[in-house]
Parts: C-alpha cells; sequence; structure tokens
C-alpha cells in the first residue's frame, strides 16, 4: 500500500509515505494514526534500517518496534516507523551518525509534527539507538523532541555511535533505558547499562525497565526473534514504553 504526501492516511489502516528527505532522495515513512492519541512513537528500527513492505495496513519486518505496530496502538499511541532512504541499502553504525541521515530524520520529525501535535517520542531500538541519541542531542532544544526511548542499546565502545561514544552527559531529554537481562548480543551488554544511566548526568527523568524471560529464543542473538527482541514479551514491553512516554517517571 503507497500514498501519495497529499493523502492522509487511514485512522483504520496504515499507510507507506515516501517522503522527499533530501535532493533525489525518498525515505519512506509508515504511519497510522490513533483516534485519541496520547502520544506519538517514531520508530528507528535496528539493523540495516527498514520495516519491509505495507501489507494490510501494516508492516512485514520482523524488528521487534516494527512487528509490535499493533501493541502501540492499543495503547493509545500514533505510530510512524522510518525507513532506509532511495540512496541506501544499509544504514550501518556510522552511517547513522552522518549528516544525511540527520537531515533525512528532521524531514521526518517535521512531517510528523504536522499530522499531529500530540507528544513525539523517539523511540529506537539496537542499531536504531544510535539514530536516537545522535537526533535527540541534535534537536533537544528545539521542542521536537517529547524524550527518548532507547532499547536494546548499542553499548559496546568498539562500534561508532555505541551510546558511550556520544555526549550523553549532555543528553536533557527524559530517558527510559529498556533492557532484557539476557540479552546474548555482544554489542549489546547488560552488564553496561548501568554506567549508561550514570553517564546521563542532565536528564530531567530516568528509568532503566529490566526485562526478563519471554521466548522461546531462536537464531541470531543480535536477531529479532531472540531474548535482544523481547521475544514472547513484546506487549509487556510496549506497555512499559507506552507508560513512560505518556506518564514518564522515575
Amino acid at each position: 500500500m503507497s500514498a501519495s504526501l497529499s493523502e492522509n492516511a487511514s485512522a483504520e489502516a496504515g499507510a507507506l509515505f515516501q517522503l522527499p528527505t533530501r535532493e533525489g532522495v525518498q525515505t519512506p515513512v509508515f504511519w497510522q494514526a490513533h483516534a485519541a492519541a496520547r502520544a506519538t512513537v517514531l520508530l528507528f528500527p535496528g539493523g540495516g534500517g527498514g520495516f519491509g513492505t505495507v501489507t494490510q495496513g501494516l508492516p512485514t519486518g520482523a524488528n521487534f518496534l516494527v512487528r509490535s505496530v499493533p501493541h502501540f496502538l492499543a495503547q493509545g499511541l500514533n505510530v510512524a516507523i522510518i525507513g532506509r532512504p532511495s540512496d541506501s541499502t544499509d544504514l550501518g553504525y556510522a552511517d547513522r551518525l552522518s549528516p544525511n541521515h540527520l537531515q533525512d530524520v528532521a524531514a521526518v520529525l517535521a512531517w510528523v509534527h504536522a499530522r499531529s501535535a500530540a507528544p513525539l517520542w523517539l523511540v529506537g531500538t539496537s542499531r536504531g539507538t544510535v539514530s536516537v541519541l545522535a537526533a535527540a542531542l541534535q534537536w533537544q532544544d528545539q521542542g521536537r523532541v517529547a524524550g527518548v526511548v532507547l532499547s536494546s542499546s548499542i553499548l559496546n565502545p568498539s562500534k561508532p555511535g555505541a551510546l558511550p561514544r556520544q555526549d550523553l552527559a549532555a543528553l536533557r531529554l527524559p530517558v527510559l533505558l529498556l533492557h532484557h537481562r539476557d540479552d546474548a548480543c555482544a554489542v549489546c551488554p547488560p552488564d553496561a547499562v548501568p554506567a549508561a544511566l550514570a553517564a546521563l548526568r542532565q536528564v530531567p527523568l530516568k528509568k532503566v525497565v529490566w526485562m526478563a524471560g519471554g521466548g522461546p529464543p531462536r537464531g541470531d542473538a543480535c536477531g529479532p526473534w531472540h531474548w535482544h527482541g523481547y521475544i514472547g514479551l513484546e506487549r509487556e514491553a510496549v506497555a512499559q514504553i507506552a507508560e513512560w512516554v505518556t506518564q514518564p517517571a522515575p
């Protein structure tokens, strides 16, 4: 399902939009509005980015955030997902820090704000947390972003854009860190979460939520169907995110 910028996304089904974000470049955005939205979440999937196709009003990607769209909607939230721009086949770590990526994100932010006045939260998982933190640091003084959710965060400093390599101490927006206790992905070690939380010295509100259980995990430990992707805990994880974005509290 595809729609032009002049068309309104259905309240019953999501739609795919192709946004011109740079000269000659379009960035796909999935959008689904909630009639009584309490907030809007702009989702940044992990891996190489992207959310698959849109079939029967829902994205088909396997990423935790992408496959959880129905749970976000059930929590009374507008849902937007930023995809991979037309001039890229992969959003690597360094790509997510680039001026081109941040320009694409800025265009998507403006477009989402034009569609809803609800508070806008940036929500990233895994490699998506690199994008979220970079974007939040870029625009936190412009009133564009209400706060951030960093899920299964990239914490191994060997990776460009890992949370410890960005300026966590400069962030001044509310932050939720969501992590599975058994996350076995080498770049997202659970034991590095407390240090990341401590480094957020200027945020007005911050919280860690630890998830446990779920399963059964399968496949790559950094993939969507393992603890890293909250397998079997999607509804519960989204409920924690929704509680934070609608009523953040330590």
